[in-house]
């Protein structure tokens, strides 16, 4: 079993840093499909907006699908759509080809998000112990280099095409020989644990779900926030130079993996709630230093600062919903991740609605007072309150042999 989890392990690693850098390889080439495609400034907002809409859709379908069938099998052939209609948008040339591959693309990006998270907390249970921040910060590892990547084609002004085709051919046989590994220890093997007396019961409760929702929300209001938002911010307002400009989002993303990289080592040392309240205090500051950032510089230490806060939330909020309901897990992430793209939805427009009618300094206090709402909820985050009360990782019995295996 060790073996067999430690390859599940690696395996469902791998799957989120395709994510990664799939995701970053469109979200980052945004101008070259409008060029390649003649999307208008005025159509373009309802294609951005239709990939979390349809993905919304997709996380809804999983739910029910995964009654059928395990989380291993969605993810397993749900990536490779992700793959292939990332290849379509790269490959076609009418605005019809667009809409059919971003449809593709949306949809099973919310089959592939919740389907990973379901068999991450899943994971996590078996072990015993916080792995959640470590999957999530291969995502931003593979962020990173679709970002870097992307910014190779613009650079050197490659077609889609030749930017995308590459990275399919390598990542597409490699997701589908790593899917052999899955592991499924799905909500079968989590009745056998001590059950948490909220999801004793196999079924999801919206209102004990809600807290960690709403966490999730202003979660990606924060990030879309910083990823729509921080270059124009640098350079309109604190007044730095285009490429300066460019510079934010990157520290963030280094900062986001540094973030998850550690923090499970956090959440085993102090507990998953005490880490979500150190992440939100820390992206709360954060926010307040770009609001009042006097130039450029300090700017970049606010960002600096949101990508060591911020990271820590998503995770920890999918692995507060598998304790919460240990009989009924998949179910809860899959709502919970709808919640994903409401943030991603919500956060840009806000954050231009109130600095077109404001200010962008003041709009930058938004996601801040968001964030901070995330401390009333911390509670949600404890392990296992009802039982042990201290909020610190307690595995479970039939685990603890195997943590002493180096797990």
């Amino acid at each position: 079993m060790t073996d067999v989890l430690r390859r599940g392990r690696a395996a469902l690693a791998f799957s989120f840093f395709a994510q990664g850098v799939a995701f970053a390889l469109l979200v980052t080439r945004i101008p070259a499909i409008q060029n390649r495609y003649g999307v208008s400034d005025a159509l373009l907002p309802a294609f951005l907006a239709a990939v979390p809409i349809l993905a919304g859709v997709g996380s809804v379908c999983t739910e029910q699908l995964v009654k059928k069938v395990p989380p291993s099998l969605v993810l397993r052939w749900s990536q490779p759509v992700v793959l292939l209609a990332l290849l379509g948008v790269g490959a076609g040339e009418q605005m019809v080809v667009l809409g059919v591959a971003l449809a593709a693309f949306g949809m099973a990006v919310g089959a592939l998000d919740a389907s990973m998270n379901m068999l991450g907390v899943s994971l996590q249970r078996v072990y015993g112990r916080s792995i959640m921040l470590g999957f999530h910060a291969v995502y931003s590892l593979g962020g990173i280099a679709g970002a870097s990547l992307a910014w190779v084609g613009a650079h050197w002004d490659l077609a889609l095409l030749v930017s995308y085709l590459p990275v399919v051919v390598v990542l597409l046989p490699a997701v589908l020989i790593g899917s052999r590994w899955y592991v499924d220890a799905g909500p079968e093997a989590e009745k056998k644990a001590d059950a948490v007396p909220a999801g004793a019961g196999g079924a999801v409760a919206f209102k004990l779900l809600l807290p960690l929702c709403l966490v999730m929300c202003f979660a990606y209001i924060g990030d879309s926030t910083v990823s729509n938002w921080s270059a124009k911010y640098l350079q309109d307002v604190l007044g730095s130079s285009e490429q300066l400009a460019t510079v934010p989002y990157n520290v963030y993303m280094v900062t986001t993996l540094l973030g998850r990289s550690i923090g499970d080592f956090g959440v085993r040392r102090f507990g998953a709630a005490a880490v979500v309240r150190a992440g939100a205090l820390v992206a709360a500051v954060g926010f307040a230093v770009v609001a009042g950032a006097p130039g450029a510089w300090v700017g970049m230490l606010g960002f600096t600062l949101l990508g060591l806060g911020l990271c820590v939330l998503v995770p920890q909020t999918f692995a507060a919903a598998g304790r919460l309901f240990p009989g009924a897990s998949d179910a809860a992430v899959a709502r919970l991740n709808i919640f994903n793209y409401v943030g991603f939805l919500i956060g840009s427009p806000l954050v231009g609605a109130v600095g077109d009618l404001w200010s962008y300094r003041g709009a930058m206090l938004i996601p801040m007072a968001l964030v901070l709402v995330t401390l009333v909820y911390a509670r949600s985050f404890e392990t296992e309150p009802d039982r042990y009360g201290g909020g610190h990782e307690r595995p479970r019995t039939a685990d603890v042999g195997r943590g002493s295996n180096g797990l």
